[in-house]
């Protein structure tokens, strides 16, 4: 089973959201299936076989989520991140502007889904390999 500290060596390597293909590649050697990040506070809960869990701790002072989704502000945002342009602090204050609280990345399915406050679907993306 994989532990938070083998998790944060494989996330010291992401600076930008350009590194994000090569973090998931090292988190599928490490059997991490899915994970959690709350938007509100940092926190990830990671998901393994046998429905193995384990939780980061925070990783920043509290983001406010607006209770207002903005999804087309957020894709703008998304986009930026995606291609260096943020690093990740500005893009989770970015997300809560834009009414984003978590958002999942399914390993199995290659998908990273963002919910809002609700715990509803807002965008559906495919992870690149």
């Amino acid at each position: 089973m994989f532990t938070i500290e083998q998790i944060k060596e494989a996330h010291a390597k992401v600076k930008s959201g350009a590194d994000f293909p090569n973090y998931i590649q090292d988190l599928i050697i490490l059997g991490v299936k899915g994970y959690d990040t709350f938007v509100h506070d940092g926190h990830v809960q990671y998901y393994g076989v046998n429905n193995y869990t384990v939780t980061s701790d925070e990783k920043y002072d509290l983001i406010e989520v607006s209770k207002t989704v903005n999804k087309e502000r957020f894709i703008e945002f998304l986009v930026m991140h995606q291609d260096g342009q943020t690093d990740y602090l500005t893009f989770c204050n970015h997300a809560g502007q834009c009414g984003i609280a978590k958002w999942r990345v399914d390993i199995i399915e290659m998908t990273c889904t963002y919910f809002d406050l609700t715990d509803s679907e807002i965008l559906i993306e495919k992870i690149p390999v």
